[in-house]
């Protein structure tokens, strides 16, 4: 079913091609499906592909709440040349040897777990309000600090050449070219991330996402509001409770958790609630109302 010229709300699954930026699918469903408020969770570099998460119209606002970690993301690593962006798009910097197998896989368990990664030099990180990828064009390097991440595993999925394919599963932030980048000094070489195409975040998977054609037909599908926090505990309200989060008023807790999804009788998201203590009684205390007091 088209959905041209309606009013959206929900989460639109896209698979990004190489090229465009992930601001210019976003430019692009703003237009095929011709509603203003659009939104995505989670940039991709231009040459990367995969799962680009857009959230439409009311439920951009539920960005705060998503669960969209962890990433998943299939990755070629090429050994032997580091560039000045970490990856394939960049000029070569330094040339190595290419490295024992045994090197790169000591080397992978180094960069797993909680990380401080250093920032890629073209990236749109900020020193004293400059941003990095600015400044390196102009030849300057400005001082990264580094960023906290983690990488919960990677999983080789072939070795050829001077490449290797691999999974990384890690938390968002993470820079998987400079992960290439690290790679390559760890294991006594040189090394730049040479494809990316993410498969997964959070809940949401690139083989239930839709192509660009599909976009610009408007042939798509919307999921509702509510799959974009489906991590969160679903609490159902009935009409008394339904008339008070719709103003604004807390309703009694009766699931655990410190937040939750309020829905009506239909299953749809009205709410994402905070839990409260009022006398000793749990409550739900709405922080981002969806609806419209009738």
């Amino acid at each position: 079913m088209s959905t041209r010229n309606l009013t959206l709300d929900g989460v639109l699954l896209v698979d990004k091609p190489a090229g465009p930026t992930s601001h210019d699918v976003v430019a692009l469903v703003r237009r095929a499906l011709g509603t203003r408020r659009v939104g995505h969770a989670g940039t991709l570099d231009p040459f990367a592909t995969g799962l680009l998460v857009v959230l439409l119209g009311r439920a951009t606002r539920l960005l705060p709440y998503m669960d969209a970690e962890p990433k998943v993301y299939e990755a070629t690593v090429r050994f032997g040349t580091a560039t000045n962006t970490d990856d394939v798009t960049g000029e070569p910097i330094a040339q190595a040897p290419l490295p024992e197998r045994e090197s790169v896989e000591r080397a992978m368990r180094e960069l797993t777990g909680e990380l401080l990664q250093r920032p890629p030099a073209f990236s749109a990180k900020q020193v004293g309000g400059r941003r990095s990828y600015a400044a390196a064009r102009r030849g300057e390097q400005l001082e990264l600090e580094p960023v906290r991440v983690v990488v919960h595993r990677w999983e080789v999925r072939a070795w050829r050449g001077d490449e290797i394919d691999v999974v990384v599963t890690c938390s968002g932030g993470t820079y998987v070219r400079a992960l290439a980048r690290d790679l390559g000094e760890r294991s006594g070489s040189a090394a730049h991330l040479a494809a990316l195409r993410r498969s997964s975040s959070g809940p949401f998977d690139v083989r239930d996402a839709a192509v660009l054609d599909d976009v610009v037909t408007g042939e798509v599908k919307v999921l509702p509001p509510a799959d974009a926090v489906r991590s969160l505990p679903a609490e159902r309200l009935d009409e008394a409770e339904l008339a008070m989060v719709l103003h604004g008023r807390s309703v009694a807790a009766r699931l655990p958790g410190e937040r939750a999804a309020l829905l009506d009788s239909n299953g749809e998201l009205v709410a994402v609630a905070a839990r409260t203590d009022a006398d000793g009684e749990a409550r739900w205390q709405p922080r981002l109302v969806l609806r419209d007091a009738s």
